[in-house]
């Protein structure tokens, strides 16, 4: 098992990110992923900087691995930037970096105006647009005339070094389906089992990711004041954070959920117990590669705690 931290940039600076990545590194992590989002959830998280700009400056102020998680590369960036995108950032980073992709949400992929496709389209679009990157990712002039997209004349001249893995974010079936087709490995959350059984059905080899959300804190209920205040989200359904199109909206839904709700879902305060044994179960079912989400500003206190006691503590 290999442990991350993850770099929330919906709630911190630009600069404070490579801050944290340096304090990650310091702390005996093995990797750290950010995301790739236009806007923060809610507006009291109050960031979102650009994921591929982050990645250039991370590069240079760690060695820890890196990983997306996640972009969608159909809608927001057309897949032959994307590809741009990815080309330069492996030449940077080369081994360490992996890159997680997914079909999005509303939320940062709308902001062009474009109409906001079915589930069902996205996952057409992202293997059209998988296919046109790894051809671009070879470093060879193409021309691509697929159902969502085109190229003409396209070649990266910085192509990867090394192979690029890419890993697919899922969390039903037909999406973990297309993951054991088209990716290098698997992306998911919550109870990851039957996605991780329904992948490996349809093929689906290489590492796995999944996230716990936390929020370590000496007194339980100012942790659970600060996850209520900052990341409320993760208590609106999976289905909403697909299509509700703007932080506001996001608040409407965060104002439904309830407090006790928040505690049951999220580790809060100072029990590693509990944090534990989540972490043991997430790696029976076949989770590889875990990061923690510590919600709130303390990430030096999370991350001392992980040095001296949980880490020796892990599966």
């Amino acid at each position: 098992m290999r442990y991350g931290l993850t770099l929330s940039s919906e709630e911190h600076t630009p600069r404070r990110l490579l801050e944290i990545a340096e304090l990650a590194e310091r702390s005996g992590f093995d990797f750290v992923s950010i995301s790739d989002h236009y806007h923060p959830w809610i507006d009291a998280q109050g960031h979102s900087p650009f994921v591929w700009t982050m990645l250039g400056a991370l590069a240079e102020r760690t060695q820890l691995d890196v990983v997306v998680g996640v972009t969608c590369p159909i809608m927001r960036i057309h897949p032959v930037i994307n590809a741009h995108a990815v080309a330069t950032t492996s030449q940077l980073l080369g081994t360490r970096f992996t890159w997680g992709i997914g079909t999005g949400e509303a939320l940062n992929e709308h902001v062009l105006g474009d109409r906001w496709p079915t589930a069902p389209e996205r996952l057409e679009m992202l293997e059209e647009a998988v296919e046109l990157i790894r051809l671009l990712l070879e470093g060879e002039e193409i021309s691509f005339d697929g159902q969502y997209y085109t190229a003409e004349n396209a070649r990266i001249y910085d192509a990867p070094t090394d192979p690029v893995p890419i890993v697919m974010s899922a969390f039903g079936p037909k999406a973990a389906e297309l993951a054991g087709r088209i990716a290098d490995g698997l992306w998911t959350t919550g109870d990851p089992g039957e996605t991780i059984d329904n992948w490996r059905g349809a093929g689906g080899t290489g590492p796995v990711y999944s996230q716990m959300t936390v929020c370590w804190a000496a007194d339980e209920e100012h942790a659970l004041d600060t996850v209520q205040r900052v990341w409320p989200n993760s208590g609106v359904p999976g289905q909403l954070s697909q299509d509700l199109p703007t932080p506001a909206h996001f608040e409407m839904a965060c104002s439904l959920v309830r407090r006790e709700d928040l505690a049951e879902s999220i580790a809060c305060g100072p029990d590693l117990d509990r944090i534990v044994e989540e972490a043991k179960s997430v790696a029976a079912a076949g989770v590889d590669h875990l990061y923690f989400h510590q919600v709130g500003d303390d990430q030096e206190g999370f991350c001392a705690v992980w040095q001296d006691e949980l880490a020796g503590r892990m599966p």
